[in-house]
């Protein structure tokens, strides 16, 4: 059978790496066994350390379990909108365009810079810039507009119906000249470019041969960045210093493009002030929104920003340890139940108590009335204390648990809103130092390695909320220990990196720490980045996810193991996307395509791909080809060539079952008949008469199993494999309906082909 690719649909997929030296050649197996290799950093020769590679899976097959849990539950969480109301001058929390790699459609950008008001001098500085170069780096504060204003330079340029492409953070700008990313005419974005690896750090001379090649092509690439980017020698001449416009100004601009609200003088008067405090763009365009559709005093409390007024009050009156350690301990365990978290608590002021008695300052002095240590005293009525202790600030509510404790309700501690818990971290970075942290991170440690899932995904969330803040001491602190920890902490790091994602400036980041560990950091950092490219990281970042996960899947068994997990678990959450879903479909399609007919690459290609045929839903065990070709308008076009590139493989046996399964989940749905009918005709173009013969053979064999011998599943294989019946096999003699209505075929037990 000739690979098949359609010539239109080709991804610029990562090339096979390099194999490791200690790799050894996969075991061929009609039953589609994996292929095998040594794992990284292990003498094939010592059979001690061998014994010790099914615990290791076991241990990462709970860590998977634990993200598919996670992934169950907050779901709407990871693929929902990102709060992105800073980076561009839209209104709410919609994910300003280009954060995911792509095409900008020109309606993304309207809606981007429906009230655009370019900053000066910097835009003309930029523009010039760009003009002369083709290429500019905006650099500047977060959320001071540098998103919008990359979108409004190119339309300078391009024109309003250029349609725009943002590039991945994790494109190398010394690679790009030499690329196939670059194209004719067209306008290029880079949002919150974080730098490359040391290895692959960018020179001057590579900026100069980037820019000749975009002034070649008639193109504009535009990247934003951090401050820092400034300092870096090879494109400090290429920067331009970005500032948010003049608050006051672009209140104005705004109430000009909307509908007229009348004012009274005082009323317009605070409202001025208020706008004169904002310094996020966003902020400004949202409350100027609201003013002429909910009146002033909406708009005002858009700004006023009560939550902060709230935390920053509570934080003035210098609180004592004992109202201290709760609220900083609810910060990163808010809703799990109280009993937990008061066990929790205790915990973490036992870490500062050892902290203070080894001679360092305390966190804060013990009240002089009560000297009680930060634990409290035992007749304390500690739960009442909450009453008193954070009014305004946290609140309890009655919700049930997970799994078995579904049916029964706790009571937990919660944050009046989610504006609190981020305003609560900010306020602890600010205000306090190594003598809170300190025991801080140990308690976080402890919790990372011995909690149980929900308490994990809490501090995950917190921990996420605090790199807002201090990214380099979370990187350096917690995650690069956690990554190379147990199966616990593990998952917590990849957790930890997936809502990071939920907040623009640091999802590039978040997947820029991924990709440092899966560059020779080690087995325990590479299996943790490959939990980590699933969910909301490989969501935004898709081809750099589908890349990175390929070339970890190319290593070490337990490695490739952990990568073909997170490849099922793309395909699990991407269920109800369908884009996305025939996104991953053409990259495994087109992996298949390059690689060599017999090579490893192609047999680890090939295993990857029945299992992700095999996968069953997120939610349900309904398999997931089931409810692509249900859901999905084109899938089952790819899915035959799939499944047409495995039947004839190593893999045989188990593709045809999980065909066998997804024609039994679909035997009572008619809607799906055409699909499956598109599904044989795929699969029949992609085979040679013989091949396809063989697998009217083996699909009559196996639906003769009692698991798949179920009224209705029969009539659908006969639409599978009879939607072709009047064109003549070209090698075996008996024609396919007679194949598939023979009845002298013994029980499912063999399936190799002749």
């Amino acid at each position: 059978m000739a690979d098949v690719t359609d010539p239109d649909e080709g991804l610029d997929v990562a090339p096979v790496p390099v194999l490791d030296e200690d790799a050894e050649p996969p075991a061929p197996s009609d039953m589609g066994s994996a292929p095998q290799a040594a794992d990284e950093g292990v003498d094939p020769g010592r059979p001690a350390e061998r014994r010790g590679e099914p615990d290791e899976r076991e241990e990462d097959d709970r860590g998977y379990d634990d993200l598919r849990r996670v992934h169950q539950l907050v779901n709407n969480n990871f693929y929902g909108v990102v709060d992105a109301s800073g980076a561009a001058f839209g209104i709410g929390a919609a994910s300003s365009p280009g954060l995911a790699p792509g095409t900008i459609e020109p309606e993304e950008a309207d809606r981007a810079l429906r009230f655009y008001l370019p900053p000066q001098p910097c835009f003309d500085e930029a523009l010039d810039k760009l003009r002369e170069n083709f290429l500019v780096v905006l650099t500047g504060q977060d959320a001071c507009g540098r998103g919008a204003g990359s979108l409004a330079l190119l339309r300078e340029i391009l024109g309003d119906v250029a349609r725009l492409r943002s590039l991945s953070p994790a494109n190398a700008l010394a690679d790009l000249a030499a690329s196939r990313d670059l194209k004719p005419g067209q306008g290029y974005v880079i949002l919150d470019y974080v730098g490359e690896l040391p290895d692959r750090a960018v020179q001057a001379y590579e900026i100069g041969r980037l820019s000749e090649e975009l002034r070649r092509k008639g193109s504009y690439l535009v990247v934003t960045a951090a401050d820092t980017t400034r300092r870096r020698l090879a494109l400090r001449d290429h920067c331009v210093p970005w500032y948010a416009p003049d608050p006051a100004e672009l209140f104005e601009h705004c109430r000009a493009m909307l509908p007229h609200a009348p004012l009274t003088p005082d009323t317009e008067q605070e409202l001025l002030e208020r706008v004169g405090e904002q310094r996020r763009p966003g902020d400004v365009v949202a409350a100027a929104a609201v003013l002429p559709r909910e009146g002033p005093e909406q708009a005002l409390d858009t700004l006023r920003d009560r939550y902060r007024e709230r935390v920053q009050e509570w934080f003035r009156r210098q609180p004592r340890a004992d109202d201290l350690l709760p609220l900083a301990a609810l910060a990163f365990l808010e809703g799990v139940p109280e009993r937990t978290f008061e066990k929790e608590c205790a915990a973490l002021a036992a870490h500062v108590r050892n902290w203070e008695q080894s001679g360092e300052r305390p966190v804060t002095e013990a009240d002089d009335e009560t000297g009680t240590p930060p634990g409290g005293a035992v007749a304390r009525q500690s739960r009442a204390r909450w009453k008193e202790r954070a009014v305004g600030l946290v609140t309890t509510e009655h919700r049930p648990g997970q799994g078995r404790d579904a049916g029964r309700s706790e009571r937990r501690l919660v944050f009046t809103s989610s504006r609190v818990r981020e305003l609560v971290i900010a306020e602890l970075h600010d205000l306090y130092g190594y003598e809170l942290w300190y025991p801080l991170r140990q308690w976080l440690g402890d919790l990372a390695l011995r909690g149980d899932l929900d308490t994990r995904t809490e501090v995950a969330r917190g921990v996420a909320l605090l790199a807002r803040h201090a990214l380099v001491e979370v990187d350096e602190n917690l995650l690069k220990v956690w990554s190379e920890g147990l199966t616990n902490q593990r998952v917590t790091a990849a957790l930890t990196l997936q809502f990071m994602c939920d907040v623009e400036h640091l999802a590039p980041q978040a997947l820029n720490i991924v990709v440092s560990w899966t560059d020779n950091s080690g087995q325990g950092r590479a299996v943790t980045a490959a939990m980590a490219l699933t969910g909301r990281l490989g969501s935004l970042y898709r081809l750099d996810a589908l890349n990175g996960l390929w070339s970890l899947a190319q290593r070490g068994e337990r490695i490739a193991f952990s990568a073909r997990r997170s490849l099922v678990l793309l395909v699990q959450t991407a269920e109800h996307d369908p884009e996305r879903v025939l996104f991953i479909l053409r990259y495994v399609r087109t992996v298949i395509a390059r690689t060599g007919p017999g090579s490893r690459e192609r047999s680890i290609a090939l295993h990857t791909t029945v299992q992700l045929l095999e996968a069953v839903g997120l939610e349900t065990a309904e398999p997931v080809t089931a409810a692509l070709l249900r859901t999905v308008p084109d899938s089952a076009r790819h899915l035959g060539s799939l499944w047409a590139d495995v039947l004839h493989s190593g893999n045989r046996s188990r593709a045809v079952g999980a065909l066998c399964r997804t024609l039994v989940q679909l035997r009572d749905d008619p809607s799906v008949t055409g699909a499956v009918r598109e599904l044989g005709e795929a699969m029949r173009g992609a085979m040679t008469g013989r091949q396809w013969a063989a697998l009217c053979h083996h699909l009559s064999i196996a639906l003769k199993h009692p698991d798949y011998a179920i009224p209705g599943a029969r009539q659908l294989a006969q639409v599978l494999v009879g939607s072709l019946r009047g064109r003549a096999p070209a090698g075996p003699r008996r024609t396919i309906a007679h194949l598939m209505s023979t009845a002298s075929f013994p029980s499912a037990q063999g399936g190799r082909s002749k």
